[in-house]
């Protein structure tokens, strides 16, 4: 008796796939302007002392750790657009530094399918909130970690480097509140 042969979905390596095809047309690496993006380093305090601990989330698909990051909005500041890219990713609120802190470079898949190399202006946010009520809490995972681990964790050298090393600017602020709905 001949057993049927199993049927199993090729893993794909994305960040394999992705050099290969790049490697096919590098001019897309040198075509046009890089796209700009504005993301969060969110932070807290652990206890009285220095000791930070960093936010660190889940894409929505590949589930590879990442900062919340997103598009320029309209009319909105560059700190703005990250703080409300925090909120809406990760249900945090605080207060957010006006001038970057830092920046990284990576390539994002695109919903066609095509890549685009990124740019990404850093902004520190000091939490002072967390809801458990927030616009993308079923899409994605949460973790509090150390700067290392949270450099451990994501993928782009840059923002490894940026992270591992992070200080935050300005005086500490006040305790954390939770929360299960959102502010306004």
């Amino acid at each position: 008796m001949k057993l049927p042969k199993k049927v199993t979905k090729k893993r794909t390596n994305q960040a394999g796939h992705l050099l290969q095809q790049l490697a096919t047309m590098p001019a897309k690496l040198f075509q046009g302007a890089f796209r700009q993006q504005y993301g969060a380093v969110c932070f807290r305090y652990v206890g009285s002392g220095d000791e930070i601990e960093i936010l660190v989330i889940t894409t929505r698909e590949s589930r590879r750790w990442v900062i919340p990051k997103g598009w320029p909005m309209k009319k909105k500041k560059p700190y703005r657009a990250a703080a409300i890219e925090a909120w809406q990713e990760a249900g945090v609120r605080g207060r957010t530094r006006k001038k970057p802190i830092g920046r990284y470079t990576y390539l994002k898949w695109l919903d066609d399918g095509d890549v685009a190399p990124c740019i990404v202006d850093l902004f520190q946010i000091e939490v002072q909130s967390v809801s458990t009520d927030f616009k993308e809490r079923r899409e994605r995972v949460l973790a509090w970690v150390s700067p290392d681990e949270a450099a451990r964790r994501v993928r782009e050298i840059e923002l490894k480097s940026i992270l591992v090393e992070f200080k935050p600017q300005g005086a500490r602020e006040g305790g954390l509140k939770t929360s299960r709905k959102p502010e306004d």
